[in-house]
């Protein structure tokens, strides 16, 4: 499953904007260029001290809520500035989109399984785990 391909539909129907424009925004907020980085993403939310909600994400169980705030302190506010302002959109509402996306788009890229292969096997994985110690 391709995740910037998940995340750049469901956002862009959330915010009414060309899919290609909604990559190039969230391309820097979510990960580097045009690939998801789902361990520094999770990485961010357990440095933060939300990595229980982080957590809830992966696999098929209940996703628990973030809340706005929360998001722009794991992302960045000059991040999420710099993407509103791509989009031509306000920090709100797409801080709104992504506190309803985010979840769904974790929790469906780790649905089955198909997360090892989004964190590049056994490797990434690893990797991702050394950043959570």
């Amino acid at each position: 499953m391709d995740i910037m391909n998940l995340a750049k539909g469901m956002l862009a129907d959330k915010l009414g904007a060309n899919g290609d424009a909604v990559g190039d925004a969230i391309g820097g907020l979510l990960g580097e260029g045009q690939e998801m980085d789902i361990g520094s993403l999770m990485a961010g939310f357990q440095e933060k001290g939300l990595g229980g909600i982080a957590s809830s994400w992966l696999g098929d169980g209940a996703n628990e809520e973030v809340s706005v705030d929360q998001l722009k302190d794991v992302l960045g506010e000059d991040e999420v500035a710099a993407a509103a302002a791509k989009l031509g959109t306000d920090e709100g509402s797409l801080l709104d989109s992504l506190r309803d996306a985010l979840p769904q788009i974790i929790d469906k890229s780790s649905s089955g399984g198909s997360l090892l292969d989004s964190v590049g096997g056994l490797g990434g994985l690893g990797n991702m785990a050394k950043k959570f110690l």
